[in-house]
């Protein structure tokens, strides 16, 4: 069976890429032990980009090069071709539009999971999952959607 797909939101990359909070220690494992991918599309990728350039990160051009290509070397980028909905998925609007893509690039990659510290994502996990999409999770709950994770847990 292969990896489940995750979609991390771009405080959760932060978080794993940049800050090495130990709450995503586990995560950081897994994806690096294949048990999980992460992917992404363009404009999501774009948004990564933008932010490391924040004023309040301090980053210079050599640290905001370092942390684009972890997240290269971390996260797959989807071509378009790879990125298919379902016809009849109907996917909740985001209170935040600029979070909007997040979900949209869930349903597109099949990902098992968005994962998410964003009240408003998290606001629409149970919509989300009753309808058979995909699971809106924190970030430290990533286990939950792996096949066997209710026995092994």
């Amino acid at each position: 069976m292969p990896a489940p797909r995750l979609v991390l939101d771009t405080n959760v990359c932060l978080d794993l890429l940049v800050f090495a909070d130990p709450r995503v220690a586990a995560l950081d494992a897994a994806l690096r032990a294949g048990e999980a991918v992460a992917v992404t599309r363009a404009d999501c990728r774009a948004e990564w980009l933008r932010v490391l350039r924040y004023p309040q990160f301090g980053f210079d051009a050599a640290a905001c090069a370092r942390h684009a290509a972890a997240f290269d070397a971390r996260i797959a980028c989807l071509p378009p071709q790879e990125l298919v909905a379902a016809p009849d998925a109907r996917l909740p609007r985001c209170a935040d539009a600029d979070d909007q893509k997040f979900l949209e690039l869930a349903l597109q990659a099949r990902a098992a999971a968005l994962l998410t510290r964003d009240a408003a994502l998290l606001a629409l996990a149970r919509r989300v999952q009753r309808a058979g999409l995909f699971a809106i999770l924190a970030p430290q709950c990533w286990a939950d959607v792996l096949p066997d994770a209710g026995s092994a847990l």
